[in-house]
């Protein structure tokens, strides 16, 4: 998968469209998205694709259904914002730098703007990323795409807890239904 991809519906892709700037794109948005790329999203599973692969699908789904709606930004060792929409495995490492994404994020918690991390619930730091959580005036809600019953649903329902969220525990082929509905939820 190429860094620079644009898919469909992302700010990237709107930008273009509507001859914006990335700033300008942006402004349409109601919701950051804070994707893991860390090593562990390249479980499979049991289901011949990775963690990553199926989120990556889902997401590019929920862009389509909601075109300039969703900022994507990538975490793991460092932190990306992608207005093409589309993480990059590998791009950044293999640790789990929750914490880093968060404070790259709270730039744009602002009245209105939501926020939903989408991870297998693995940080390097529970207790740094928990902290930054409750930092946030916003929401942040939480989308576990791990193994069945895994470890990390416990603390992203914690996480979201920290914020006033929600989690949603999801099978990766429900995440584009999960978001729209956190988005709906208010």
């Amino acid at each position: 998968m190429n860094k620079y991809e644009i898919t469909k519906g992302s700010i990237s892709d709107l930008m273009n469209k509507e001859d914006l700037s990335l700033a300008e794109s942006f402004l349409t948005c109601d919701c950051v998205v804070l994707f893991d790329v860390s090593g562990s999203m390249e479980c499979k599973d049991g289901t011949g694709m990775t963690r990553f692969e199926r989120g990556v699908e889902q997401l590019k789904n929920l862009q389509a259904s909601m075109p300039g709606k969703i900022a994507v930004v990538q975490f793991a060792d460092s932190v990306q914002f992608m207005p093409g929409g589309v993480p990059a495995m590998h791009l950044s490492g293999y640790g789990t730098d929750l914490a880093a994404g968060l404070r790259f994020i709270r730039i744009a918690d602002v009245p209105e703007m939501r926020f939903v991390v989408i991870s297998d619930g693995a940080p390097d730091s529970e207790a740094m990323a928990l902290n930054e959580a409750q930092k946030f005036t916003e929401k942040i809600d939480t989308v576990y795409i791990g193994s069945e019953g895994g470890d990390g649903l416990d603390f992203l329902r914690r996480l979201a807890k920290a914020s006033g969220g929600q989690n949603l525990d999801s099978a990766a082929e429900n995440i584009e239904k999960d978001v729209i509905y956190l988005l709906n939820a208010g």
